[in-house]
């Protein structure tokens, strides 16, 4: 039977294999969220950066460019954290470059994965169908916040292991857990994470808007896929 785990945070991949598995990487506040919305607005290609010099450079060879560093945008580039910024009409059929405080790191490290898909609420049902009819193991990573754990991305990973648990094997004790988080939170997760750390950093930020929407389930069709170091719309 197929097996799915969940890394916690990005500081212990070190500990799990990634070949022949499929990574789901979550970054619920904000990258993954953007990512998806931007994929359902008709953007074409993101290339997720770890660093900000590598953004900046993509963005100096004519990329339009996304920077985030500590839930704010950094000075310079094109385009900001949040996933209202990506649904302009502008931004279809073109390429983005990105680099997030957590999000993208926690892609670029997941690469010798067999497949590193994103995911967020707004597509959970579109990433665990995809899942369901692989014949690989899954591992879902939090991005969580500067190395740490955070509430936001269990939860996700927590409805992932939840639509898939009849059709693969919980492999360890994160999984369980998040699994357990989710059942808790899942009837009003606004409310179950109210005064988790990075729910109140965004809101000091004046961000409640994009909290309540980075909570929606299934809002969009869109799967992205990390395809020669850029993400595409990998249900083409």
């Amino acid at each position: 039977m197929r097996k799915i785990d969940v890394c916690p945070t990005p500081e212990l991949l070190h500990l799990y294999h990634l070949e022949n598995k499929i990574v789901v990487v979550v970054d619920v506040f904000r990258a993954t969220s953007c990512m998806v919305t931007a994929f359902a607005h008709g953007v074409e290609k993101i290339i997720p950066v770890a660093q900000i010099e590598e953004c900046r450079s993509l963005q100096q060879q004519g990329y339009l460019a996304a920077a985030e560093r500590n839930a704010a945008k950094v000075d310079g580039f094109d385009l900001d954290n949040s996933p209202f910024s990506y649904m302009k009409p502008a931004l279809a059929g073109r390429t983005l470059a990105m680099t997030t405080t957590n999000g993208t790191l926690a892609i670029t490290k997941s690469k010798v994965a067999h497949r590193v898909v994103v995911g967020s609420f707004l597509n959970c049902g579109t990433v665990t169908g995809y899942l369901r009819n692989q014949p690989f193991d899954v591992l879902v990573v939090c991005a969580g916040w500067k190395g740490k754990y955070n509430l936001e991305d269990t939860l996700f990973a927590g409805a992932v292991v939840c639509n898939l648990k009849n059709d693969f094997a919980i492999e360890d004790d994160s999984a369980l857990a998040a699994l357990m988080i989710y059942d808790a939170a899942k009837f009003n997760m606004l409310k179950f994470i109210a005064h988790s750390s990075h729910v109140r950093r965004l809101a000091r930020l004046n961000l409640t808007r994009d909290i309540e929407f980075c909570l929606r389930e299934n809002l969009y069709d869109t799967l992205p896929v990390l395809e020669n170091g850029a993400l595409v719309e990998g249900l083409k």
